[in-house]
């Protein structure tokens, strides 16, 4: 069977909730979309802002504080906010990938070897048996490694050992400051071997949440090595289906996933910075249009908040005083202004009551956008 490009749009925005506000809780919608990009504490608010009826911001406070999700270093080396119950594959299936990152190269300029990283494991677990902040987690590696080798330690473990963020107050959970605790995970993976079976499982939920896919996006998406997931494909045969992409690409998906038709109508969207979606392929095109992709995607890996409009990237979004300014790359029909108003109105609320600043550090990057069609959102 072949698949056109839009009806691949339309299957991530289904599978994404982004088609219609869903009445699920935090917790169902966590699981749905398989993880929320957190490298910002306020994105997976905005996220799920995005896609549920009615989203309480509360609910994944509540969340959060309960570790029902988790906040964690997961999927391409950057903060994902998953279930809980999610988390231990996610983790295992990433070990090859947070071991070669994380205690490779970068790990031995200051003497220390991978061999001394998984020797501390253990025991620095044990130490985070309690929330620890950062500084204190240096202070015990400084300890037993001295005062030269422990910030190159910290830079290693605290994404490799199998630690998870800890809410520590402030408008999005988390501040600035982090803190960590170990993670319930058994077996603690070790080497640069995966547990049998997470890597499945990681594909399984990938295809559920983001597919149809090649192999190319998943290896995208969790920054694997495309040899072991086209092995986990194979293991998989007889669970997955095969389709063909419009451009002659296989693809694979789960049997009786949703594909809505290509003529669904996709609802206007303000995305979060660093949403997902933006960010779980290799082909970027399925929802960002080329011409857009180096302006939405800057040079040092930043993700602007984005407008949607008919399932595609139309312009980037901020938070001004007064509402929302809202810059689109081409003209936008009025209806879409109108959907984009309508949403500014909901997102300037949240804001308001929680972060009126948000991603106001980034603001450098609309200074280096082109001429094009800007508007206050009135909030």
């Amino acid at each position: 069977m072949k698949i056109t490009a839009r009806a691949l749009n339309r299957a991530t925005l289904s599978r994404q909730l982004l088609l219609e506000r869903a009445p699920l809780s935090v917790l169902e919608a966590t699981r749905r979309v398989v993880a929320l990009q957190a490298q910002h504490a306020g994105s997976p608010y905005l996220a799920l802002w995005n896609r549920l009826a009615g989203f309480d911001p509360r609910d994944l406070d509540a969340a959060f504080a309960a570790s029902s999700v988790v906040k964690a270093t997961l999927m391409r080396i950057t903060l994902h906010a998953v279930h809980a119950d999610d988390y231990q594959a996610f983790r295992q299936a990433m070990q090859p990938t947070l071991y070669a990152a994380r205690l490779g190269p970068r790990f031995a300029p200051a003497g220390l070897t991978p061999a001394d990283g998984e020797e501390l494991v253990p025991q620095l677990r044990t130490f985070a048996d309690r929330p620890r902040t950062g500084a204190e987690m240096e202070t015990w590696l400084e300890r037993r490694l001295g005062v030269e080798k422990k910030a190159a330690a910290w830079w290693g473990l605290r994404a490799y050992a199998p630690l998870l963020h800890v809410p520590t107050g402030g408008p999005w959970s988390f501040g600035t400051r982090p803190s960590f605790v170990a993670a319930p995970i058994d077996p603690i993976p070790t080497g640069r071997s995966t547990v049998p079976g997470a890597l499945q499982t990681l594909v399984l939920r990938y295809l559920e949440g983001f597919g149809p896919a090649s192999v190319a996006d998943v290896a995208q998406f969790s920054m694997t090595q495309r040899a072991p997931v086209r092995e986990a494909l194979r293991a998989l045969d007889g669970a997955v289906e095969r389709l063909e992409g419009p451009d002659g690409t296989k693809l694979f998906d789960l049997p009786g996933a949703p594909r809505p038709p290509a003529d669904t109508p996709a609802p206007p969207r303000l995305m979060a910075m660093w949403d997902s979606t933006m960010l779980a392929y290799a082909d970027r095109g399925r929802l960002i249009p080329p011409d857009y992709r180096r302006l939405v995607i800057r040079n040092n890996g930043d993700v602007l908040p984005t407008l949607l409009v008919d399932g595609q990237v139309a312009g980037v979004w901020r938070p001004v005083e007064n509402g929302i300014e809202a810059t689109a790359f081409h003209d936008l029909p009025p209806g879409a202004w109108d959907g984009l108003a309508a949403e500014a109105h909901s997102l300037a609320a949240l804001l308001a009551d929680r972060d009126p600043r948000l991603y106001s550090r980034y603001g450098h990057w609309w200074a280096k956008l082109p001429d094009a069609r800007v508007r206050l959102l009135p909030g």
